[in-house]
């Protein structure tokens, strides 16, 4: 692996000592993921770094980022010393920006940004080289550390930004530097630090606020805060609109599911686009079209990046799609999951369920004998005073006519539960651990399950119960049938 960072390098970025030379192939903050060659963060979060950096060094960890001689090292060790790592990960951060030649894309909102993030590593990726960040390393360490590892010579970076708090997304913006950056969109999140939406709204305009000079701004129209969003984009040298309204550069006017894909009919100015991409999901298709005008922003051809749409699928926790099959002969004996298990808010439990309600069961091949759409939804979290409400609410979308039985875990979702017809109510349990020990009671062959919550809720077990449901091999034995 080439070299990311030398200890003189490293040490001019964050004017700290080695205490012997070495070179590093990446950064790690977690001894259990570590990789030979990395050079090991001792960041302080639950657990202070320090405690393990000898455990990092025995599994190969090149070198240390460390504020002091952690117990069981020494100077003989390869050690970085910073008066803070926290503030040297930020500073490495800053100097991986500063030296690479790639165009940055920043992308920021209340729904979607990881997804976003990953269509643009996907379709950037027939255009050249592409970094972008792992998981949702989206926060004050998340977005230093993928600066950090970033290449010298990769041709475009993507950094998803996220947030909890006001004040949060414009340092990191103004530490990644983009030269476009995309709202994905707003909605209620994290309203237990905000008074209303319109305050999450101006937050997250503030990522326009790192612009690099002359930069793009993708700002999502058809939301009622769209016209905040657009006095930050006015920072910008160029706005770029996206969405269902009339007027936008990037115009959506129609997204059709059909089987696990989406069909996007859009125009870009007069000209019009029809392409796929490869999950079911309105959602999904009006983000595709934010993803074209990053494109375009950073100079690819959208012509060529909307072919392109169909390399991505979402990743687990995401809106994957996986079929589980029971039995190792009859294929038929299986059922359909959505795993959407690590985020929730009321505008992204719309869309799955949209998602779940489009979806066709299979009848006549299970005990219940007709297929059915079922969801199996964990608390969301983070939603502030009116979360009671914001549960119960769930119950009134449009969606949920066409959802057969839905089963709850979580003490927020109780309020769900009571608002639900007396049909739809499946199980609640106070946690998701009551699901898990019911997973062979939740779901029969033809059904098509959605699973979503919080990440906290911990639905995810859930997911992985329900996949052991299926025949050892089965999958195997099945693939390239369907």
């Amino acid at each position: 692996m080439a070299v990311l960072w030398t200890s003189d390098d490293a040490a001019a970025a964050t004017e700290g000592r080695a205490t012997r030379a070495f070179a590093v192939t990446g950064l790690s903050i977690d001894t259990r993921s570590i990789r030979p060659g990395d050079l090991f963060v001792a960041l302080k979060a639950a657990r202070d770094g320090h405690d393990f950096v000898r455990d990092a060094l025995d599994k190969g960890a090149a070198a240390a980022l460390v504020s002091r001689i952690p117990e069981g090292c020494s100077e003989a060790d390869p050690l970085l010393l910073v008066a803070d790592v926290l503030a040297a990960l930020e500073d490495l951060g800053r100097a991986g920006r500063a030296r690479t030649r790639a165009r940055v894309i920043a992308v920021t909102g209340s729904v979607g940004k990881t997804s976003t993030k990953e269509m643009l590593r996907a379709v950037l990726s027939a255009q050249g080289q592409v970094h972008a960040a792992e998981a949702s390393f989206n926060n004050h360490w998340g977005v230093p550390i993928t600066l950090a590892r970033m290449p010298r010579d990769c041709d475009f970076a993507v950094i998803e930004i996220g947030m909890n708090h006001p004040g949060e997304i414009a340092p990191l913006a103004r530490m990644a530097r983009p030269h476009a950056a995309m709202i994905t969109t707003v909605a209620p999140a994290h309203l237990e630090a905000f008074e209303n939406i319109e305050g999450i709204a101006r937050e997250k305009g503030t990522i326009f606020e790192g612009l690099e000079p002359g930069g793009t701004a993708v700002v999502p129209t058809g939301l009622p805060v769209t016209p905040i969003l657009m006095d930050f984009a006015a920072l910008a040298g160029k706005i770029v609109t996206f969405g269902p309204d009339e007027g936008s550069d990037y115009r959506l006017d129609r997204a059709r599911v059909v089987g696990d894909a989406t069909v996007v009919q859009a125009h870009h100015g007069a000209q019009p686009l029809l392409f796929k991409v490869m999950t079911p999901g309105a959602h999904f298709a009006q983000n595709a079209l934010g993803v074209l005008a990053l494109a375009e922003a950073v100079g690819c051809d959208p012509a060529v990046v909307a072919l392109d749409m169909g390399l991505w699928q979402p990743p687990a926790g995401r809106g994957a799609r996986e079929r589980v099959y029971m039995d190792m002969v009859d294929e038929r004996q299986s059922f359909d999951i959505f795993d959407d298990a690590f985020n929730a808010n009321p505008a992204s439990m719309e869309a799955a369920l949209e998602v779940l309600a489009a979806s066709q069961p299979r009848d006549g091949i299970g005990r219940v004998k007709r297929g059915r759409r079922i969801a199996i939804l964990g608390d969301m979290l983070e939603l502030g005073p009116d979360e009671t409400a914001l549960h119960a609410a769930i119950a009134r979308l449009p969606a949920m006519t066409s959802v057969d039985l839905v089963h709850l875990a979580g003490p927020r979702m109780r309020a769900l539960y009571e608002a639900l017809p007396q049909a739809k109510r499946g199980e609640w349990h106070d946690s998701a651990k009551g699901l898990v020990e019911r997973a062979s009671h939740l779901a029969d062959a033809g059904d098509v399950v959605l699973i979503k919550g919080s990440k906290g809720s911990k639905v995810s077990l859930v997911v992985e119960a329900l996949k052991k449901l299926g025949q050892a091999g089965a999958a195997e034995a099945h693939k390239g049938k369907e």
